[in-house]
């Protein structure tokens, strides 16, 4: 009795001593990125591969194909793309862009991620002229100034997005994709939390936040381009210049 007593001690004591030296979890690729120190002119190469469907200016277009992603918060930034080259999000055309091809390691992706959040903002972005923004600053100010901000500018440590400066359109169809589980990503809070608004709700809300004005300091004077791209064509775009 006492030796099966001694062997099953044992085993019992060997099986802790296995769990407690398990493996550590490797730190995942948005953890890295964020505790790299980013290097712009690199970040400034990388964002060629943007140029193509975001501008040079980073600004998007009014029709809200593209949003506005200059002046994004990096944090932002890193965590939709590392979510995207997870398999987190599903977005077709980022996948190519954010791929390793394309971005070769953390580093890349908090180089980028810190030139785009530097780029100039235009204000002349998409909005939406007639709408409800009295209920629209209602229900933004109850339902989504808590994380976004009560001038839309978001939440560094919690990689809660910017708002202001984003063309409508394209908040209307990130919102729809976020409620019907589209947006893979998103915060179950907010998904819970918007179900229960309505088209008025939508449509108001998400008009007041177009309407939120980037801060003067961080829009770009008028007739700037970007300098680190003289040559890129910018005749399709809808958006001239900041007015």
């Amino acid at each position: 009795m006492s030796m099966s007593r001694g062997y099953g001690a044992f085993v019992f004591a060997g099986l802790l001593g296995v769990a407690s030296t398990s493996v550590a979890e490797e730190p995942s690729e948005f953890d890295v990125a964020m505790g790299l120190q980013p290097d712009l002119a690199n970040g400034a190469e990388l964002y060629r591969k943007c140029v193509s469907c975001h501008g040079a200016e980073g600004w998007g277009d009014r029709s809200g194909s593209y949003p506005q992603i200059a002046g994004q918060l990096s944090s932002v930034v890193i965590k939709q793309l590392a979510d995207i080259r997870a398999g987190n999000r599903d977005n077709p055309i980022m996948r190519a862009f954010s791929s390793q091809r394309a971005l070769g390691d953390a580093q890349d992706i908090a180089d980028v991620a810190a030139y785009i959040e530097q780029m100039p903002m235009t204000n002349r972005h998409g909005k939406a002229p007639g709408a409800d923004l009295a209920h629209g600053k209602k229900v933004y100010e109850e339902e989504c100034a808590d994380c976004h901000g009560s001038q839309g500018e978001g939440d560094r440590k919690k990689q809660i997005p910017a708002l202001r400066g984003q063309h409508y359109h394209y908040m209307v169809r990130q919102f729809n994709w976020i409620r019907n589980g589209r947006r893979r990503n998103a915060d179950p809070d907010m998904v819970e939390q918007i179900q229960r608004f309505t088209a008025r709700d939508v449509t108001s809300v998400m008009a007041y936040a177009a309407s939120l004005q980037v801060p003067a300091e961080r829009v770009a004077p008028p007739g700037w381009t970007n300098p680190d791209f003289p040559q890129h064509w910018r005749g399709w775009r809808p958006l001239a210049g900041p007015r």
